[in-house]
């Protein structure tokens, strides 16, 4: 069950669910591919213009699906809210 979970989170399809429960919360996603180096994902604030000085939180990877996860976490964490802690979020909180 949890390699599905993993194998599902590590796709594009899981790269859009975990963007669109961001949008839910607040953040836009910024998604930068630098040749074969790696990936930089980056949520800033939905509304606020979008510089690196207004970045939320950033993470950088070498594959697209691990930024995004670790850029999501980031913000969620900064933003007060602890994803992994989904069994005490509430329905509001968790994405």
């Amino acid at each position: 069950m949890l390699d599905a979970l993993r194998s599902w989170l590590n796709s594009w399809r899981g790269i859009g669910t975990v963007e669109r429960g961001m949008a839910r919360q607040g953040y836009d996603l910024q998604l930068t591919r630098y040749d074969a180096k790696g990936w930089r994902a980056t949520f800033y604030t939905t509304g606020m213009e979008h510089s690196i000085t207004s970045a939320t939180a950033s993470a950088w990877e070498r594959t697209p699906w691990h930024a995004v996860q670790g850029a999501a976490r980031e913000a969620l964490r900064k933003g007060g809210e602890d994803p992994l802690l989904s069994a005490t979020s509430t329905p509001e909180t968790s994405f």
